[in-house]
């Protein structure tokens, strides 16, 4: 028996294991789908699993439901930064996290003991075919990509990312177009997509589908990824509100990506598998 805690960021919900207490002898693909699934589990989008660090203060591994891990998670990266801070395991405000995708910085807003509000360093952007990574081969790439009638800009975030525009991102068909890029040929890692309807200069409006995951109430990196191509290609500003069917984030493009938003608890208990 173990214990766990489930948290949740713009409605991307997580269950957070501490594995500097608890030392589990399981496959992290078999816990996390076990763990992840609605029914016979716990519950969540995903899996974090606090661990010890010999370049930062913290690692932060990451799993989505279906047992695959993520490089990088901006809404679970709140989550992470806001147990480790209320459960006392740092006294720090300014927290350094290992992850797959490098090192992240956190920044930490405290009222009392609670943390109210978090701001992640994302890093820079990423643009390279090869470093997203993308296997498009042919010579007129332009910075977009046609799939089955719709142009995507692919981006990483520390993990790939396809942003794709559309008029109204209630109406779209996310499953089917979802599904169709996720698992494209071109991404041999699969990526992410974001469905972004621009609002005006300083909000938009996104949909997100996970790789792995499927259809989720927001994603960070998404945000961010989803930020970036639209003040690239759409003229939006720096600074950026993002709506999402989770809540709303923030976001400020200048070279790297800072993301502002707050994540809870949700409940905490003990599993016995």
């Amino acid at each position: 028996m173990f214990s766990f805690y489930k948290m949740q960021a713009t409605g991307n919900d997580f269950i957070i294991i501490n594995y500097l207490e608890n030392k589990l002898g399981y496959s992290y693909k078999l816990l996390t789908e076990f763990l992840c699934d609605r029914h016979y589990g716990i519950g969540a989008d995903g899996l974090l699993t606090v661990e010890k660090s010999d370049i930062a203060d913290f690692k932060m591994r990451i799993f989505n439901k279906d047992g695959s891990e993520a490089e990088m998670c901006g809404n679970g990266i709140r989550c992470f930064a806001k147990y480790v801070y209320e459960k006392k395991l740092t006294n720090k405000t300014e927290i350094s996290i290992e992850t797959l995708s490098g090192i992240k910085n956190v920044n930490l807003e405290i009222e009392g003991d609670t943390v109210i509000k978090i701001q992640v360093d994302m890093g820079e952007p990423i643009f390279e075919l090869e470093k997203i990574p993308v296997s498009f081969l042919g010579d007129n790439y332009k910075g977009s990509l046609h799939i089955d009638g719709i142009t995507i800009y692919p981006i990483s975030m520390g993990n790939p990312h396809a942003v794709c525009f559309v008029e109204n991102v209630e109406k779209i068909d996310i499953k089917k177009y979802g599904e169709t890029v996720e698992d494209y040929k071109y991404f041999p890692n699969k990526t992410n997509v974001e469905f972004v309807q621009i609002v005006d200069k300083s909000n938009i409006k996104i949909r997100i589908w996970e790789r792995g995951v499927g259809e989720t109430n927001s994603c960070g990196t998404g945000t961010c990824a989803a930020s970036v191509i639209s003040n690239k290609y759409k003229s939006t500003n720096n600074v950026l509100n993002v709506d999402l069917a989770g809540g709303k984030l923030k976001t400020i493009y200048d070279k790297s990506v800072k993301l502002i938003g707050g994540a809870e608890f949700v409940f905490e208990g003990k599993i016995n598998i």
